[in-house]
């Protein structure tokens, strides 16, 4: 059960990620069918100021004493740094063995992961964090695509937003499917979103870390919706076959056919957002031949369809 809950602050905490949670949990929503839910917030100095991210100041009247009974306890994002308090720390570590269950927003999985409680675990972070995360936690079984990971005890959330959809996965968890659509209505958010994270990362053009293929790379970018062997790539760039494709690795970290998938992919997620293109439009455009294949690949990369993407994403007159 969901009984009471206690969010956890330290300098530097974000203010909509706190928000995120102070509006799942915090309010009271009897009236409109969620079980009644008694809310904390928590530091380790209560009645004194907490900085925020942006420089305000909050000042949190419960000390960490009062994770003590805690169903839940919630980490916002905040700043990541070598050391978190060392006190705060050992705070969710006695909450993980009392039983509580532990939930973090965003950047706040590097809090549970300086405790030590993604060790062993399937988690999740913002996608911009995922590899400094991964260096620093190696035993945590981190999926970078995903918006929140259940893993039981623990659950983490990508960036934000993908903290409302994993505060209201536990409310459905706990509490039931009404309470969450109940929360969720008065939120104007939907109750459960589709697809991962992958649709929101960046996909730049990878980097080439020597000059002597730009100009064939260009030439690819260019001509995009033509077929490219290796054969004829090779020719252009005056290499024998087996010298160009090590030379392509060597420098993109890729196959000729991977990079070009994941360019035609970027350029299919550009039709989709700034054109009214149909599908078979835009395979044809980007190289992929036909609409079966721009799905199949576009899902690969992105994690969700086209459709579902333009959707999102489509740029749309005021």
């Amino acid at each position: 059960m969901l009984r009471t809950v206690a969010a956890v602050l330290v300098d530097g905490f974000a203010t909509f990620e706190f928000g995120t949670i102070c509006e799942v949990f915090g309010i009271d929503r009897t009236e409109d069918g969620v079980p009644p839910i008694e809310f904390r917030v928590c530091a380790e100095h209560p009645g004194q100021p907490v900085r925020t991210s942006i420089g305000m100041r909050f000042i949190p009247e419960q000390g960490l004493d009062a994770l003590h009974g805690a169903d839940l306890v919630a980490v916002p994002a905040c700043d990541i740094r070598d050391e978190y308090p060392p006190a705060v720390l050992d705070a969710l570590r006695q909450a993980a063995n009392r039983g509580s269950t532990l939930l973090s927003v965003c950047s706040g999985a590097f809090m549970l992961g300086a405790a030590g409680l993604l060790d062993g675990r399937r988690c999740t972070t913002h996608w911009r964090y995922v590899d400094s995360f991964a260096a620093r936690f190696p035993d945590a079984l981190l999926d970078p695509d995903v918006l929140f990971v259940d893993d039981g005890a623990v659950i983490t959330s990508a960036g934000t937003a993908a903290g409302i959809d994993a505060c209201l996965h536990l409310v459905r968890r706990e509490l039931g499917s009404a309470p969450a659509a109940a929360i969720a209505r008065r939120m104007v958010v939907p109750p459960q979103r589709e697809g991962g994270q992958r649709q929101f990362v960046e996909l730049p053009i990878p980097d080439c870390e020597g000059d002597s293929l730009g100009p064939v790379l260009t030439w690819m970018l260019e001509h995009i919706a033509e077929e490219h062997p290796v054969s004829a790539l090779a020719k252009r760039a005056r290499l024998s076959e087996r010298t160009f494709a090590r030379r392509f690795v060597a420098e993109t970290g890729t196959t000729p056919h991977r990079w070009l998938t994941t360019q035609r992919v970027l350029a299919a997620r550009q039709l989709l957002e700034q054109t009214t293109l149909g599908i078979d439009e835009v395979a044809e455009r980007c190289g992929f031949g036909s609409a079966a294949l721009l799905r199949h690949h576009f899902h690969r990369v992105v994690g969700v369809s086209p459709t579902d993407y333009r959707r999102t994403f489509a740029q749309r007159p005021a």
